[in-house]
């Protein structure tokens, strides 16, 4: 059974989809079964693709975002994913509290929290930052850390 994990920064332009790229590609790589989207927990961007400078860098490291759009969080994602993973800790308030909503589902939790020692407790938003390069770097590390630990749970998802 697939696990189904969402990722969820501000704007889902940046590090949300950087993040659902990275993680299914390696995941995949890694043989696991999953399947993974992204969301922002604002609407500001719904529906376009993501940042430009965003997807050049991931794509130079091979991760093509150009086929997503942005979305919204909703409380229905609660019910739909098995893992709800955040870029920082104003994206764990917003997201915590849509889940205290919804009444079910997991709790969100912090995506960095799967790469110790990285440095960063929290994903430095490059669309503020510019550190383009280094979402991607992050993503990489928190998303090998993801597959580790998916790797040794006994529980594999829907």
């Amino acid at each position: 059974m697939k696990q189904a994990i969402l990722f969820v920064c501000l704007g889902n332009i940046c590090r949300s989809p950087t993040a659902e790229v990275v993680f299914r590609q390696r995941a995949t790589a890694a043989g696991l079964a999953v399947t993974a989207d992204s969301a922002g927990t604002d609407a500001w961007h719904a529906g376009e693709a993501p940042h430009p400078p965003m997807r050049a860098a991931a794509l130079a490291r091979g991760y093509d975002l150009g086929g997503l759009r942005s979305r919204r969080l909703t409380v229905a994602d609660f019910a739909r994913f098995d893992r709800v993973l955040v870029m920082d800790r104003r994206n764990l308030v917003d997201a915590t509290a849509l889940w205290r909503q919804a009444g079910q589902g997991p709790r969100p939790e912090m995506f960095l929290d799967h790469a110790p020692g990285c440095g960063h407790a929290e994903m430095p938003d490059p669309w503020y930052s510019g550190t383009y390069d280094l979402t991607v770097d992050l993503c990489e590390i928190a998303s090998d850390g993801l597959i580790a630990a998916l790797a040794r749970s006994p529980y594999r998802g829907r």
